[in-house]
Order: C-alpha cells, then structure tokens, then sequence
C-alpha cells in the first residue's frame, strides 16, 4: 500500500428485487471502478438479504454487499457519486478503516509498553513485603471473659 492510498469498506445495498446475476455484475462493475482508478479490491462479501432497519425507497429489506478496498481518496469521491447515481443502489455507505487500525495499533501498544513497566515495580514490591511477618491480631491476647463483658457494657452506654 503507497502512502496515497488508504483502506476502506464500502457498504452498499441493493434492490430486493435484483437477480443474482445482475447483483454480480454491480459488483464487477464498482470493482472495476476499484481497480481502473488505481485502487485494489481487498475482498468482496456478499452479506445477503437482509430486513432494513427502516423503510428505504419504499424497500423493508435489500442484499448488502461490502468491498474493502485499498485506493486513493479521490477515487472514493468518485465511486460514491456512482453509488449515488446508480438505480440499483438503495443506500451506502465508506468508512475510512486504516486510521482505525492505526490507533488500535496505537492503544495495543501503548497497553503492552505499560504492562512491562507495571509489572517491573510489583515484583520489587513483593519481595520487600514478604519477609515481614504478619501482625498478630489483638483479640487472641483478651481473656474470654473480658470479650462477653464488652458487648453488655456497649449495650447500656
């Protein structure tokens, strides 16, 4: 990947009412878009027919489909006006996953660099503590008689 190009997921769905064939040929076609203006088609998967969350075009329900692809941001312009304009497209939607994964990257290593310098000053710290013998409770020194006494006293005060 060159450093103009980025990642990103293109969400589309199309028409219930699309043949499985013409569904293959939307895809090519948006593929081909992909790769004619100099991005690659990472992978394409094909979600399915799915209920819609909300009435689109007059559609309760429509076939996902989702392109990762890696490609300049210019081309991304240009596939989403085509996603726009295309008949078949009743929603879409791209999101930009490569600074996503730069700041997991990010916050994976940050937490790794932080657990090795926590678990440096725990080990010292135990080891100073662990020759020291533990306090002896009080209680086991009182008479038993004095115990039962207390709580009487306690109550009438």
């Amino acid at each position: 990947m060159d450093s103009l190009s980025r990642s990103y997921e293109i969400m589309f769905i199309v028409r219930p009412d699309v043949d499985e064939a013409e569904i293959e040929k939307i895809i090519e076609t948006f593929s081909g878009y992909v790769t004619t203006g100099g991005g690659t088609v990472k992978n394409v998967e094909k979600m399915g027919r799915r209920r819609l969350a909300y009435t689109v075009r007059k559609f309760n329900d429509g076939i996902y489909i989702l392109l990762i692809v890696d490609s300049p941001a210019s081309l991304i312009s240009e596939i989403e006006r085509r996603l726009r304009v295309s008949e078949q497209v009743i929603k879409f939607i791209t999101v930009r996953t490569d600074e996503e994964e730069k700041r997991v990257a990010k916050i994976k290593k940050h937490r790794d660099a932080h657990v090795k310098r926590s678990a440096q000053p725990q080990a010292s710290a135990e080891s100073i503590d662990a020759p020291t013998p533990a306090p002896q409770p009080e209680a086991a020194a009182v008479p038993a008689h004095a115990e039962e006494a207390e709580p009487v006293a306690a109550a009438q005060a």
